[in-house]
């Protein structure tokens, strides 16, 4: 995790989340992949005002050769993200954060396999993210990646690692460049398992050409039925 996620909000429900202005227009997507265009919430470079603005999905950092490197790096591992050099100088300096609806997590194998829509019960997440700008190619782009931990008990029962949750009263301390490494490290935790809502969905969500609220819908489960 974090793999493929959904963000089916109004934009002002995600600006009143963060306290920024609207988002520029993004279509509903249940089914967000790598390497696409994702919202995400961050202080603004100049002025320090939160800004929202569709960044693609997997960090290139400045140093890297090309954006193919953006394809291995769509999380960043809590434990590590402090010393990886992929992510070293975001993490002191420019993070973010990426609001869902929910995301998905696949259980079992081959024919057996069963994804689940992790949610909410109510509202969005906000995951814990970084994000970096390249300059080699013929335009500036702007990426992100999403930090990740440890299960809480709500979600290891389908995946070992979660993405970082981080409640709306720790949002101006990520956000903030000047934070310092230790306070930082302290958000980095499974957050609390009532904040977690789970249930199967259909197969179509392994096929990323596939899109549409049925994705995110409940469907039968392979292990129970």
């Amino acid at each position: 995790m974090c793999g493929r996620f959904a963000l089916f909000a109004m934009p002002v429900e995600v600006g009143d989340l963060f306290g920024a202005p609207a988002p520029p227009e993004l279509p509903p997507c249940y089914n967000v992949a790598p390497t696409q265009a994702v919202l995400a919430c961050r202080a603004d470079p100049t002025s320090g005002a939160r800004e929202l603005l569709a960044l693609r999905w997997g960090l290139i950092p400045s140093w890297a050769h090309d954006l193919a490197a953006g394809v291995k790096a769509i999380n960043a591992r809590a434990e590590t993200v402090a010393d990886k050099p992929t992510f070293r100088a975001a993490f002191k300096g420019r993070r973010c954060l990426v609001p869902a609806s929910g995301y998905y997590e696949w259980k079992g194998a081959g024919k057996a396999k069963q994804p689940y829509f992790i949610h909410p019960p109510h509202g969005l997440f906000a995951f814990a993210g970084l994000w970096d700008v390249w300059q080699k190619g013929a335009a500036p782009v702007e990426s992100c990646s999403i930090i990740t931990t440890t299960a809480n008990e709500a979600t290891r029962h389908l995946h070992e690692r979660m993405p970082v949750l981080l409640a709306p009263s720790h949002f101006a301390a990520w956000l903030d460049p000047l934070t310092p490494p230790t306070a930082l490290h302290e958000l980095l935790k499974p957050c609390p398992a009532d904040r977690i809502a789970t249930h199967p969905v259909a197969p179509l969500v392994g096929n990323i050409r596939n899109d549409g609220p049925e994705l995110a819908a409940p469907a039968a489960d392979l292990f129970t039925a």
